[in-house]
């Protein structure tokens, strides 16, 4: 064990080498509970979005670039709502709390624009259906974010041990996988000819039951879940000009935080770089492992059940490998958990290569338990680590803004998207793809689709690896920042105490 600056031999070899979780530091399971069943709203449309945006190309004709701008640019819009909500959320003081009244809004608001977003019909031009969807997905995603940012940050602030914040952000993503377990099925879905009469009507039906789950599961963290810096004192800024300036200087400190810039470009990295192959999966199976399908519905319809085979397997993997990333957080570090779980995505990606065969269309699911090693840690160990970076922030700048923190950290999520999916879209045209051509793709474009989905998300996790190379907020040094702000708010607190005594006692002497 290294030893700090100003510490001696003997402190350093008297500290534990992994710091055990004090009883009042757990947060109880109906806390941990509810709180997780909020991961399924806020999990269902990032991957519910993600299967059903392609009805805009396959069932409605239009070009995929233009579905991957539509995609792209709400996220301009997310770059003022997500810190506005984040320190909207971080100041409000209700009588229920600071984030509950934002994350009740925001699950109702969120789940109707969803079910709004795909009421599509068909006879319309490209670009109507173009605005459309854009309008709604703006709303959509203003009232989302008013669910999601406060969501997230009320679970950076639901306990202060290192180890129980990966545990609790474990629950949380185990339940927020349950949907990966579902959208895989949604093209099998709407595809489904006795159900829907084609996949528009199918996206139509199934938008509307999302947003009524979204609702659900996204209300319940607020009625239920309890608040712990709820009575923390109003802050002090008046006036809009003063408002304006604490938003831009609280945002200017969360982005010169080094180790949180890190955590926040290699979840750009690793999370764009899946939702970029993702783009091309679908692509890559309809017309290269079923191009010899008789007729391009029969590849859609084969392909839309390995798909779903293939998705569901995957989540349950996830499921497994989030448990295994809670262990090797406990005996490696989070830091080298991430070193062990991010190379082995890297070699799944890989076997997407192999896996990709049409005269073994199934040989796709070698790939799946390597790649879930990527997002099925990822979420576990940054938002935990997230965390941990909200408590150096409170020691160098005596406020506590977790709002902030999600709101940018998650807004660089939705980034990573965006970027996926604009770019996946501009590298589908790219390769020469043409949806008149059904079935009779060109062999250099059906090269170059399975190129991009294997050599894309490689690229960006081996990136993100070199960046968290660098990130230093260790176990040991997490504990060490606890202590002293524990010891900071001690002092306040008796300081506050004097104060009021002094108070009293210069009441009674009047008296």
């Amino acid at each position: 064990m290294s030893i700090r600056k100003g510490q001696s031999v003997g402190q350093a070899a008297s500290q534990p080498k992994h710091h055990v979780t004090a009883q009042k530091d757990r947060v109880p399971l109906f806390q941990k509970t509810v709180y997780s069943i909020g991961a399924f709203a806020n999990t269902s449309q990032a991957a519910f979005i993600g299967q059903m945006v392609i009805v805009l190309n396959l069932g409605l004709g239009v070009n995929p670039a233009l579905v991957g701008l539509v995609g792209a640019i709400p996220r301009i819009v997310d770059a003022v709502s997500d810190p506005v909500t984040g320190y909207f959320s971080d100041n409000l003081r209700t009588r229920w709390g600071r984030r509950k009244p934002v994350i009740f809004f925001g699950a109702i608001a969120g789940g109707i624009f969803y079910a709004l977003m795909f009421q599509l019909h068909k006879g319309h031009g490209e670009f109507f259906y173009f605005w459309y969807f854009l309008i709604f997905q703006v709303l959509y995603f203003i009232g989302f974010t008013c669910f999601s940012i406060p969501w997230i940050a009320l679970g950076y602030e639901m306990t202060p041990d290192y180890h129980e914040r990966t545990r609790l952000q474990a629950a949380s993503n185990f339940v927020g996988q349950l949907p990966w377990l579902i959208a895989p099925w949604c093209w099998a879905i709407m595809h489904n000819r006795g159900w829907f009469p084609d996949i528009v009507h199918g996206g139509r039906v199934l938008a509307i039951i999302i947003g009524v789950v979204i609702i659900g599961c996204g209300i319940l963290p607020a009625i239920f879940n309890k608040e712990y810096f709820h009575t923390l004192p109003k802050p002090d800024v008046r006036g809009a000009w003063n408002v304006t300036k604490d938003f831009f200087g609280g945002t200017l400190i969360t982005l010169r935080s080094k180790p949180f810039v890190k955590l926040c470009l290699a979840t750009l990295l690793i999370f764009g770089g899946f939702m970029c192959a993702s783009a091309f999966t679908l692509y890559v199976v309809f017309f290269y492992v079923f191009k010899n399908a008789p007729v391009l519905d029969q590849a859609y319809a084969k392909g839309g059940v390995l798909l779903g085979f293939y998705g569901t397997f995957s989540a349950v993997c996830t499921l497994g490998v989030i448990f295994l990333t809670v262990w090797l957080s406990r005996k490696l570090g989070k830091r080298n958990t991430f070193f062990v779980t991010i190379p082995l995505s890297i070699l799944g990606y890989a076997l997407k290569w192999i896996g990709y065969n049409p005269n073994h269309p199934y040989l796709l699911f070698i790939a799946a338990p390597f790649i879930t090693f990527g997002l099925g840690s990822l979420f576990t160990l940054m938002s935990s680590m997230v965390a941990d970076v909200c408590d150096v922030d409170e020691l160098q700048t005596s406020t506590r803004r977790e709002g902030m923190f999600s709101a940018v950290y998650w807004w660089m999520v939705k980034l990573g998207v965006a970027l996926s999916s604009l770019i996946s879209g501009f590298l589908i045209n790219s390769t020469g793809f043409r949806q008149e051509l059904g079935l009779a793709q060109a062999p250099g474009t059906l090269l170059w689709l399975r190129i991009y989905d294997v050599g894309i998300p490689i690229v960006t996790s081996v990136a993100a690896i070199f960046i968290i190379w660098t990130f230093d907020i260790s176990e040991a040094r997490a504990h060490e920042v606890r202590v002293q702000i524990e010891r900071r708010r001690e002092e306040r607190r008796a300081a506050e105490r004097l104060v009021e005594e002094e108070r009293r006692k210069a009441e009674r002497r009047k008296e």
